[in-house]
């Protein structure tokens, strides 16, 4: 259990450094791909088996861990935009509500159980993220482009926690996660330095070394989220359901009381529900399914 809060206290810190981002001016992609080589460099130094490029190719998961790498930079921007945008809670809402992707992939792939109570837990976990995503202060127009973001996260970060879990549990040798975790890190890390590139060409490239600074801030706790998540997953005793269910809602209601305390945000009445019917909505799907 005590890697589960570890793990919920990384990742709940994690909004508020795309929180500070915007705080201190820092350019988030910059900040994004230094973030992904600390996490690359951290995971392959972290592992106990050989690191070596031929090694890495001929894995099983070497593809995987590619389109993984490309589904990472672009959730991970999404994240960022969506703190900053919408804050703290909708962000979080919208990426850990994601676990019923995970769900519906479970009943389609795997052929697991489908009654009307996990159903409904699914609808709830989906109008928690508009829910919790809406601003009574917004204008009509400003609403439905606010939405954009957070929905594209929620979809977004389902395709990452299913895949991972899929190819983890089919491909990813014991002892093979730090290697596995940063080859994927790796590849994040190439495709950011792709863009970085076109907007240097573009000459909207303007380096500042803050953004190096909140980019190793970044990828420290990043890579850590991860390792404490797979080590509660791994615990004796502990399923994989109950460590998701606990670790997202542990996230959504520790980020949105950060988001209060530390930035001063303000929820409606409507925000409110939305955090709510989210636990509610996880509640069910837990355990009904």
């Amino acid at each position: 259990m005590i890697y589960l809060l570890i793990s919920i206290c990384i990742s709940s810190f994690l909004f508020v450094i795309f929180k500070l981002f915007e705080v201190f001016k820092i350019d988030t992609l910059q900040g994004i791909i230094v973030n992904y080589l600390v996490a690359a460099v951290l995971g392959f130094y972290m592992s106990d088996l050989p690191v070596s490029f031929q090694e890495v190719t001929d894995q099983s998961w070497f593809y995987g861990a590619f389109l993984l790498g490309i589904l990472f930079i672009l959730v991970f921007n999404l994240m960022a935009l969506t703190s900053q945008k919408n804050g703290l809670s909708v962000a979080s809402v919208a990426s850990k509500m994601s676990l019923v992707v995970g769900v519906v992939f479970g009943i389609m792939y795997y052929k697991e159980s489908a009654n009307y109570i996990k159903i409904i837990g699914i609808l709830l976990a989906l109008l928690a993220v508009y829910l919790a995503s809406t601003r009574e202060t917004q204008q009509k127009v400003q609403k439905k482009s606010s939405l954009l973001f957070p929905i594209l996260l929620f979809f977004g970060s389902g395709c990452i926690d299913t895949s991972l879990k899929f190819i983890e549990t089919a491909y990813v040798q014991e002892g093979g996660v730090p290697i596995f975790s940063a080859t994927i890190f790796a590849f994040a890390f190439l495709v950011g330095m792709v863009f970085l590139i076109v907007k240097m060409i573009k000459g909207a490239f303007v380096f500042q070394f803050k953004n190096i600074l909140g980019g190793i801030l970044l990828g420290i706790p990043n890579y850590f989220s991860i390792v404490y998540l797979l080590k509660a997953l791994n615990a004796e005793g502990m399923e994989s359901s109950n460590a998701f269910t606990v670790n997202n809602v542990g996230i959504v209601i520790l980020s949105t009381l950060l988001g209060l305390l530390l930035f001063k945000e303000k929820l409606s009445k409507k925000n409110w529900l939305g955090v709510a019917v989210a636990i509610l909505g996880v509640y069910l799907v837990f355990h009904h399914g």
